[in-house]
This record gives structure tokens, sequence and C-alpha cells, in this order.
């Protein structure tokens, strides 16, 4: 608890604005939310892999990831496209990625990459206990069984469930090729320097792991510290505890300005009235820098769209999720259904759906699991979500130095779920007054200012 309650809006309701209202309110704060969608929404935050890894520790913006996107951007199915266009913002978005794509900016990264994401696994542990025990004694008093009733969707989440399926059974990285396993074991074998435990695999030793499924590999790497979840029954969860902390939601309603008073954010206008606190958080995601921009703040970022298809019935369903390593394409199981998502599309704010960025996930699905064909696909409606890509791959959190009261909390890729908890939390500690539990310096929102 907070030794003075403050005041607090929060910009952006994904998973990074619930994550940071639910710790905030924790600590005793009055939280308001405000969010340019409906409360029924399917953004980036709900349709995602559902992914938390520690694996992960490489930024975007690494040794041979700008020749790499110039050998894929020409093929509009490959895991990576830039759909071609003459934008100031996208040429010096990309001169900086360029630029950050170092074996030192690496290795300074990876450390913190790594202390983030094993701290976010640990509060995801931490919620899962917490609020299944709630749930349980909900459940309960409803006269609930959750084994023989599945949960009902409410407001566009998945309802009450008990926790939200944090599944600890490893991710692993599933390689087509001997070339693709090789490269893979070098990463391997970083990771282990690194204190993230990987094991590199042979075909049959990846076939014991997940006997469920048929593969057609050359191996894999086991990561046993990865995790999955259900990031509907997630986001559930945190809407839910927020609204029970007394968390004030305002949805539909879209940022248009702000009135500053000296160094601090005065009041915000929009859609809906004008709303005035004590801390502001930008958390809008690929919409930060737009809004940002009416703070005179420069917060460089490219929307990376990404897309998945959800089987209801898949043929056969894996225990573990997994990640086609040359492909680029994630696979995860979500109770009786399993989800493929991939790609990264740069084009601009734009939502709509490429039907030839869907066919290269159906293709690599069918190549990695080869008792799937295309057909199981049909009718599937394909989802996509915006995910925020700063140049050097690495998320804006912080205080920014121009307005004494405007925290900043968005950048984070495709990490965006799998960092939530810990990004809220870390915020939390800012505004109560706290030195954050990490060091934030390469986080820092003016980096590029």
């Amino acid at each position: 608890m907070s030794s003075k309650s403050k005041s607090i809006l929060i910009i952006g309701g994904g998973v990074i604005g619930l994550s940071t209202a639910y710790y905030c309110a924790r600590r005793g704060h009055r939280v308001t939310l405000i969010d340019r969608n409906p409360e029924q929404r399917d953004g980036c935050s709900f349709g995602n892999a559902g992914m938390v890894v520690p694996s992960h520790f490489v930024p975007l913006a690494a040794p041979g990831a700008v020749s790499t996107a110039f050998k894929w951007m020409w093929n509009p199915e490959s895991p990576l496209y830039i759909k071609p266009r003459l934008n100031w913002d996208l040429m010096s978005w990309g001169w900086k990625f360029m630029r950050a794509a170092t074996a030192a900016h690496v290795q300074r990264s990876a450390p913190l990459i790594r202390d983030l994401s094993f701290a976010s696994r640990d509060c995801f542990e931490e919620l899962e206990t917490e609020w299944g025990k709630g749930s349980r004694r909900r459940n309960e008093a409803d006269g609930i069984n959750l084994a023989t009733s599945p949960p009902p969707h409410v407001g566009g989440y998945e309802a009450d469930a008990g926790g939200f399926g944090l599944v600890k059974k490893g991710l692993v990285m599933l390689c087509k090729t001997q070339h693709g396993l090789d490269d893979e074991a070098k990463y391997a074998a970083q990771a282990n320097a690194l204190g993230v435990p990987a094991q590199v695999l042979d075909a049959k030793s990846v076939a014991k792991l997940d006997p469920d499924v048929t593969m057609d590999v050359a191996g894999g790497v086991y990561f046993p510290k990865d995790c999955h979840l259900s990031p509907n029954r997630f986001m559930a969860g945190l809407k839910r505890q927020c609204d029970a902390m007394g968390v004030k939601f305002v949805w539909g309603t879209e940022v248009n300005a702000f009135t500053q008073h000296a160094s601090r954010i005065a009041e915000v206008s929009a859609s809906s009235g004008k709303f005035t606190a004590d801390e502001v958080i930008l958390c809008g995601g690929s919409w930060s820098p737009v809004i940002g921009s009416q703070l005179g703040l420069k917060l460089p970022m490219q929307a990376g769209k990404g897309y998945s298809l959800t089987l209801t019935k898949p043929r056969e369903l894996p225990q573990l999720c997994s990640i086609f390593t040359e492909a680029r394409v994630a696979v995860t199981p979500m109770g009786n259904t399993v989800r493929f998502g991939g790609t990264m599309e740069i084009a601009g704010l734009n939502e709509d759906i490429n039907p030839v960025r869907v066919r290269g996930i159906i293709k690599a699905a069918v190549k990695y699991f080869p008792k799937f064909t295309p057909d199981d696909f049909a009718g599937i409606q394909p989802w996509r979500g915006l995910r925020p890509c700063s140049p050097d791959g690495m998320p804006y959190l912080g205080r920014t130095a121009k307005y004494s009261n405007l925290t900043i909390a968005t950048g984070h890729a495709m990490m965006g779920l799998s960092l939530g908890p810990i990004t809220g939390r870390l915020v939390s500690e800012i505004l109560s007054g706290e030195k954050p539990s990490l060091d934030l310096t390469l986080l820092n929102p003016d980096r590029y200012a």
C-alpha cells in the first residue's frame, strides 16, 4: 500500500495498461483507465500466442536482422514483410534499427531482458495462485463446477475460470533443417551462459518430449522455463481484479489534446470529456507515438502486424508450446484448441487482414506438423493485432524528463504479454516514489528525444 494515494490516469487498455492499473490499484492508488476501443475488443493483447518466454532475451535489433529483413521483405509470404512506401517515419525507424543491430547492443540488452522475463514469470505464478484461490471460492459459492461447466464469455472476455491456465511445461524451438538446428544450438549455448536453461535435442528426443503431435523436424531446442497461458483468460482476470479494486474504465474514448502547466500535464481532453490526475501513464501500444506527438515526445515506433489462427478441433493437440524456427510461427495449445500465430508485417497503423500473410502461416503449419492439412484452416477467421516495435527492440519504460507527472510504458513488440505483469509492477514502484526493482536505464523513454 502506498503511503500517499494518488489519482492516476492510464491511456491504453491492452495488457500493459491493465497490468499497470492492477498493480497501481493494489498499492492503493485511485486509477482511471481510458481506451480508444470498446470494451469488447480483439486487439494485440487477446489473439497472441500467449507465451511467457525467458528464452527470448535477444532484442529484435540484433546482428543479422537487417540482412534477413532484406532477404524476406520481397516475399509477401515470408515471416517479415515491409510494405514498400515512401514514409519518413518508416525510413527514420529503419535507419535507427540498422544502427542498433549490433553485437554490443545485444550484449548490453540481453541481461536486462532476461531479468525482466524471469521477474514477469514470477509475477504470473503469483497471480495464478492468488486468482485461482479467489475464483474457486466464488465458483463454490455460486455452485459452479468448472470441471463440468466450461466458462462462459462475458463482455469480450472469458469469464471466471479459476486462474488463467498457466502451463509451466517449457517451449521447444522446432528446427526443420539441420542448418536451422545448428544455428539454434549456438543460441542455446548463449542462453545457458546467460543463465537461461536450454537443451539441444534430436528429432527422436523432440518426439518423446511431445508425443501427442506428429512432427517433421531435424530436432529442436527445449527451454524448460518458458510457459504459456490463455491471453483471454489473463485479460479477463486483470479486468476482474481491477473492477474489484475500484478501477474506473472509460471505453471508446480517444485522446485529442493535453493542457500543460509548467512541466506538468494538467488536463487530458478526450472524446468523452476531460480528465485530471496526479500522474498520467501512456500505454497506447502502436498508437503511442501519435498520442505522444501531441506532447512533443519522440517515440520512434512501427506497428508490426501479426496474425493468428485458432483451431477449435485440431487433428492433434500438442502439449507444449513451440516455435517453428525457420518460419517464425508460434504454436500454443490452449485448452482443447491450438493456436498458430506469427509474421511481422510493417504496414503502418493498418488493421486490414492480408490473406497472403495468413497463407504463409498455414503453409508452415503443414510442413512442420504433417498430419495437419490446409483444409483444417478453411473457414477459420484470422485474428490480427499491431505490435509496437521500437527501433532497438527495447520497450520504452520510465518517466520522461519533459513532464514531471508522465510515465511511458510501451514498445514491447512481441513481448507485451510476456512482460505485462513486470511492466505494471515497475510502473507502480515508480509512481509510489520507490526505486524500481530493476535498472531501467536502457529503457529510458527519452533515448531518441
